[in-house]
């Protein structure tokens, strides 16, 4: 079982309970607009049911942009505003028309206190959350751009039935590739055009596809 059924089958379950259905609330966003402000992350807990939305942040002197997460089915927002109850200055966009939960603050918390399956999921998201900011520092630190993009190639990539997809990023513009990796669109190009020559990925219209997920692995161990 994945991370997105693990969640859905989390949420169902809490949404039994009478606090979660009655306070919840469905929303829908659609794509460009800015669906999480920080005073909203202060009051409400989102789960994304669908689509995909990311949350970055922005240098106003040189308009360079880093991503910081990239949210999709399966994901929640905001667990640091949860955890030390103040706000983030985060900006979110959405990329694809989004449906989301949004459950009050205060239920959440006692849903992590109440219900054992919520809150083991819980936790185990956090570290997960955690892990790849650790991710992200170590490779802006110490990786090229080349391998900082088969480091997120390989993040992304879900294999099933031996074959290898990669997945939320599979649709995105070079300057959200960019973002994401902490470059800028010209170097980024350059890195994806090696990827086609070294056979590892194929790019098809706006979709970048796996071709040989094991060289990927193999030229992250170089």
């Amino acid at each position: 079982m994945d991370r997105q059924q693990s969640q859905q089958l989390i949420l169902k379950e809490t949404q039994n309970s009478t606090l979660v259905a009655k306070n919840q609330k469905d929303l829908y966003f659609k794509k460009g607009e800015d669906p999480l402000s920080s005073g909203d992350t202060l009051k409400y807990f989102y789960f994304v049911m669908s689509g995909k939305i990311k949350i970055y942040d922005i240098d106003l002197e040189t308009s360079k942009e880093q991503t910081l997460y990239m949210l999709s089915q399966g994901d929640m927002f905001d667990v640091v505003a949860l955890l030390d109850g103040k706000p983030n200055q985060y900006i979110s966009e959405v990329l694809e028309d989004a449906h989301l939960i949004q459950i009050p603050l205060v239920d959440i918390e006692q849903m992590i206190l109440s219900d054992a399956k919520f809150r083991q999921y819980f936790y185990r998201y956090v570290a997960a959350q955690l892990k790849s900011m650790e991710s992200l520092a170590v490779s802006l630190s110490f990786y090229d751009v080349y391998h900082r993009v088969l480091q997120l190639f390989a993040r992304f990539t879900q294999t099933v039935d031996g074959r290898s997809k990669l997945r939320v990023i599979d649709n995105l513009s070079h300057n959200e590739i960019a973002a994401m990796v902490g470059s800028v669109r010209k170097v980024v190009n350059r890195a994806l055009q090696k990827l086609k020559q070294d056979n590892i990925i194929e790019v098809s219209r706006k979709n970048i596809h796996i071709k040989n997920f094991q060289k990927l692995l193999d030229r992250l161990n170089v």
